[in-house]
C-alpha cells in the first residue's frame, strides 16, 4: 500500500493546534450554541429551564454536564421541523431517518452549515489520503439518508473528481471502479464485502484495481474486518463516522498514516462519553456512550445528543484533537443472552478467525419457553462445503470461550446470507415483545 500520509502544510490549522486553543475556541463556541438553542428552539427553552439551568452558567467546558441530554424521541416528538433553530424559509436542505423503527427523525441545514459540513468532510478525506484531483467512487445512498450527498458535498470542497454511482447495481459498481479507475471508494464495510464478491464473480483481481483508499462508515465494523478488506484490495481501509442528528458523515474520521481511531473535528462538535445507565459523565479513557453536542450548526443545535454509540475518548495522535476508538456496538443493539452482554462486531470478529467461513452473517434471537436462544446465520465461503461441520464447531467453541455464551451456528452455502446495499442488518429478533 502506498504512503498517503498528507502533508502538514496541507492541514487545516485547527487541526494542529494547541489543546488550550482548542478548548477557548469551543469554549466560545458552547456558549453561542447553547444560547442559540435555547433562544431559537422551543424544547431546548423548556428543557433547559425544566433542568434548572441557562446559557448564562456556562462558564467552563464542565459545565456542560450541568445541561440535559438530547434523545432521538425528542427529535421524533418534535417532528417535522419543531428543532429548527431558523425559520424554514432559511433551511437549504432537509434530511430525515427512514422512519421503519418510529416517527422520522428530520434535520436541516442552512447554506452555511451545507458549507460547514462540506468543509468537515473534505478534511475528513484528505485525512483519509485523498488530494485535490483524485476521483472518489462514492457508493453511499444518495437521498434524504446523509451519507451520499454529504460525501459529495466534501468531495467537492476537497476538489475531488466525484462518480456519485450510490449503492446497488453491483456488477455495475465493479465495471466503473475497472473503467474509471478511482483512488477512493466511500461505502459501508458490509456492501464492500458484496463488491468483493462480484469481482470475484467476473474474474477480476480486486488487488489490481486503481483503488488505494476505502472510506467506510454508516455501521460498526471491527478491526478483523479492516485487515481482511485491506488485504483483498491491497488498499488503505479507513473509518468515518457521523450520524444525521449531529451532522451526517465527517464529525470524526481516522488519519490513514496512523489508523488508530478517529479524530473528532472538536472545533465543531463537542464530545462527551457517559455511563449509559446513570448520565454521568466518564473520564477520558472509559467506556460508554458517546454524545455530542453541536458548535457550530445554526439549522439544527443539537445540545447533548445521546447516539447510542459505545466506545471511549483517548488523546490526539496524528492530530490535536481527540480521538474516539471504532465504535464497538451501540447500546441499543446490545443482546443480552442469558445475562452475557453480546454485540454483533464480537460474533464478527471470531466468524472472521475462520477461514473456511464467508464474512457474512446474520443473527436470529428467539424465545423457547422461558429461555432465549441465538442462533448465528452464515455461509461457507466457494468450494469449502466439505468443511462446514469443522467450522461448525470451530465456531461455536470460540464463541463459547471468547463471548461466553452458547449459540446455535447454522452454515448454509455460499450466497445464502441476505446481502445489504447499505447498512447491513446484523439481528433479527423474533421473541414476543413483553
Amino acid at each position: 500500500m502506498k504512503d498517503l500520509t498528507p502533508t502538514r502544510a496541507s492541514l487545516d490549522p485547527i487541526e494542529i493546534a494547541s489543546r488550550d486553543e482548542i478548548a477557548a475556541l469551543q469554549l466560545s463556541r458552547l456558549k453561542w450554541s447553547l444560547r442559540h438553542a435555547y433562544d431559537n428552539v422551543p424544547h431546548y427553552k423548556a428543557a433547559f429551564e425544566a433542568a434548572g439551568v441557562h446559557p448564562d452558567d456556562l462558564h467552563s467546558l464542565s459545565d456542560l454536564s450541568k445541561f440535559p441530554f438530547t434523545a432521538k424521541s425528542d427529535l421524533r416528538a418534535n417532528y417535522p421541523f419543531g428543532m429548527f433553530a431558523v425559520p424554514r424559509e432559511q433551511v437549504a436542505r432537509v434530511h430525515a431517518s427512514s422512519g421503519t423503527t418510529g416517527q422520522p427523525t428530520v434535520v436541516g441545514y442552512t447554506k452555511r452549515d451545507l458549507e460547514t459540513w462540506g468543509g468537515v468532510v473534505a478534511r475528513s478525506l484528505r485525512a483519509s489520503g485523498l488530494r485535490p484531483g483524485d476521483m472518489l467512487h462514492n457508493a453511499y445512498g444518495y437521498g434524504l439518508f446523509t451519507g451520499g450527498l454529504g460525501i459529495n458535498l466534501g468531495s467537492d470542497a476537497l476538489g475531488l473528481t466525484t462518480v456519485p454511482i450510490s449503492g446497488g447495481m453491483t456488477n455495475r459498481q465493479v465495471r466503473l471502479i475497472e473503467d474509471f479507475r478511482p483512488k477512493g471508494i466511500t461505502v459501508t464495510p458490509s456492501y464492500a464485502l458484496s463488491i468483493l464478491e462480484e469481482y470475484a464473480a467476473q474474474g477480476l483481481d480486486p488487488r489490481a484495481s486503481s483503488l488505494e483508499v476505502g472510506i467506510f462508515g454508516a455501521e460498526p465494523w471491527t478491526n478483523a474486518m479492516r485487515k481482511q478488506i485491506e488485504d483483498a484490495f491491497d488498499m488503505h481501509a479507513v473509518d468515518i463516522y457521523g450520524l444525521s442528528e449531529v451532522m451526517g458523515p465527517g464529525v470524526a474520521n481516522e488519519c490513514v498514516e496512523t489508523k488508530d481511531g478517529l479524530h473528532v473535528w472538536e472545533d465543531h462538535f463537542y464530545p462527551e462519553i457517559i455511563d449509559p445507565n446513570t448520565g454521568e459523565v466518564l473520564p477520558d479513557g472509559a467506556v460508554g456512550e458517546l454524545v455530542f453536542t453541536s458548535l457550530t450548526k445554526e439549522a439544527f443545535p443539537v445540545i447533548r445528543y445521546r447516539t447510542r454509540d459505545l466506545t471511549r475518548l483517548l488523546p490526539g495522535t496524528a492530530r490535536s484533537m481527540r480521538r474516539m476508538e471504532k465504535v464497538t456496538g451501540r447500546s441499543d443493539d446490545m443482546m443480552i443472552l442469558r445475562g452475557v452482554n453480546v454485540f454483533p462486531t464480537q460474533i464478527e470478529e471470531q466468524l472472521l478467525t475462520i477461514e473456511t467461513l464467508a464474512p457474512h452473517f446474520q443473527i436470529e434471537l428467539s424465545r423457547q419457553g422461558a429461555r432465549d436462544e441465538m442462533r448465528v446465520l452464515c455461509e461457507a465461503m466457494p468450494g469449502a462445503e466439505a468443511q462446514v461441520r469443522d467450522a461448525q464447531m470451530a465456531l461455536v467453541h470460540k464463541i463459547k470461550t471468547v463471548v461466553g455464551v452458547t449459540v446455535r451456528v447454522e452454515i448454509g452455502a455460499p450466497g445464502s446470507v441476505a446481502r445489504s446495499q447499505g447498512k447491513a442488518v446484523r439481528i433479527v429478533d423474533t421473541r414476543p415483545k413483553d
